[in-house]
C-alpha cells in the first residue's frame, strides 16, 4: 500500500508551482537558486517530499512572496483525497493547477496584461461552466 501525500504538503507544493510558473521560472532555475536538483523541486511540488522550514523560507525569498503565501487556502482538515471529480475544494484546485491543462491555462492567462480582457476571459469561462451544468 502506497502512502498518499499529506494534503498540506500537496497544497504548499501546488502554491510553489503556481508562483514558479507565474514568474516564468523552470524547475531547474528554482532548483539552482535553492541549491537543489529539479527532481527535488518536482517532489516538493507534488507533495511527495515535505519542504523544510528553512528551505521554504529560502523559496519565499527567491519567489518574492511571504512564507504565508504558501499556506493561503490550506485545507482545513487532513482528510484523505476522495478523487479528482469531487467538489471544487482547495485540493481539487491544486490537482487542476498541477495538471498539464491547468499549467497551460495559468501560463496563458498570466500573459494577458489587460485587466478588462482578463475579467472578460473569466466571465466567458464562468458562462461556459454554467451552460455545462457547472
Amino acid at each position: 500500500m502506497t502512502k498518499s501525500p499529506n494534503p498540506t504538503d500537496r497544497h504548499v507544493g501546488a502554491r510553489i508551482r503556481m508562483r514558479r510558473i507565474s514568474l516564468g521560472f523552470s524547475q531547474e532555475k528554482l532548483g539552482e537558486a535553492l541549491g537543489i536538483t529539479f527532481q527535488q523541486i518536482q517532489k516538493y511540488e507534488k507533495g511527495t517530499n515535505r519542504i523544510g522550514a528553512s528551505r521554504l523560507q529560502d523559496a519565499a525569498k527567491v519567489l518574492a512572496v511571504p512564507v504565508n503565501f504558501f499556506f493561503d487556502g490550506t485545507p482545513a482538515d487532513s482528510a484523505p483525497l476522495t478523487g479528482f471529480a469531487e467538489s471544487p475544494s482547495a485540493l481539487y484546485r491544486d490537482d487542476f493547477a498541477n495538471s498539464e491543462e491547468g499549467t497551460r491555462l495559468i501560463a496563458a492567462f498570466l500573459k494577458v496584461n489587460d485587466p478588462q480582457l482578463r475579467r472578460k476571459i473569466i466571465e466567458l469561462i464562468e458562462a461556459m461552466a454554467m451552460g455545462n451544468g457547472g
